[in-house]
């Protein structure tokens, strides 16, 4: 047993399960790979994206815009959490395609208030981080006076039909919801645990190939948590992912370099990624051969 897992550690079982997953090489008939993500109706130069991080005042004075200001330099797609209204329109204002996650307010009211201004900031897309319903005790979250309530798919069709951009729905971690979001007519889902909110789930790339088959192509799919280099991002795309958030590990690059040190960690993962790819003879991010994905020893 690893001296350092505790057990029930979401964090560390994610780990674990996608460094048990090998990668077969394959070199006949490679070619130089394109990496570049079709989005929205928009293209992107990678589909390594920053993940919807709140209040990086904590590791930056401004590092929801120095988060932005990467995206834009490296041309990815930024998501951002929840924040002021002045925070995101000083982030729109880079240039930088923002997709905005809310948290699930119990106030409606304040979802759709918050989507307008989306829209208003000109964000790619906007959703909601269901995951951040319920304090581990089993009660309704309450954030800065905002208390949180869980949202049903009546609820959510509602906010797909008000909203002028795709929404989104962070927080999938099986096939069950993923078919409640396509009723629901959401235009992508995020298959995520919010960074281990909870002990003992599952890891979202074990469940990933069973959400790509039930939802066949019907909307976007994207994966957080544990996503960590190029080859954790080729593992996913590889698995029927449309696109992957890196979320800790960019955070000590944005505390000691800002910008540059973002786009630094961006740029070596899209360097990295391209290479898996040319040595999988796969030629773009939509055509991996998921059988170039074996599953190895899961071992603590």
């Amino acid at each position: 047993m690893d001296p350092n897992y505790r057990i029930g550690d979401s964090n560390y079982i994610t780990r674990k399960y996608l460094d048990s997953l090998l990668i077969e090489t394959r070199y006949i008939n490679s070619d130089l790979p394109d990496i570049r993500l079709n989005l929205f109706g928009e293209t992107f130069a990678t589909p390594i994206m920053t993940a919807a991080f709140s209040h990086l005042y904590r590791i930056h004075d401004k590092g929801m815009v120095e988060m932005a200001k990467a995206a834009k330099a490296v041309d990815a797609v930024m998501w951002s959490g929840w924040g002021e209204d002045e925070e995101l329109e000083e982030m729109a204002q880079t240039g930088a395609r923002i997709i905005k996650i809310e948290k699930p307010f119990a106030d409606n009211d304040e979802i759709y208030r918050r989507m307008a201004h989306a829209e208003a900031c000109g964000c790619l897309a906007y959703g909601i981080d269901t995951d951040h319903s319920f304090t581990n005790t089993g009660e309704y979250d309450e954030l800065r006076g905002h208390k949180m309530s869980g949202k049903t798919v009546e609820e959510i069709k509602g906010y797909v039909k008000a909203s002028k951009l795709p929404f989104i729905i962070k927080g999938v971690l099986g096939v069950h919801e993923a078919m409640q979001c396509l009723e629901a007519g959401v235009s992508g889902i995020v298959v995520s645990h919010h960074a281990g909110k909870m002990d003992f789930v599952v890891p979202p790339l074990m469940v990933l190939p069973k959400i790509v088959e039930a939802v066949g192509g019907k909307m976007k799919i994207f994966v957080d948590c544990g996503i960590y280099s190029g080859y954790d991002a080729f593992k996913a795309l590889a698995l029927g992912a449309d696109a992957v958030s890196f979320g800790r590990t960019i955070l000590k690059p944005l505390g000691e370099k800002g910008v540059e040190g973002v786009a630094e960690m961006l740029r070596e993962a899209n360097a990295l990624l391209a290479g898996v790819m040319a040595r999988t003879c796969s030629p773009n991010i939509t055509s991996i051969d998921k059988s170039v994905i074996h599953h190895g020893p899961m071992l603590f």
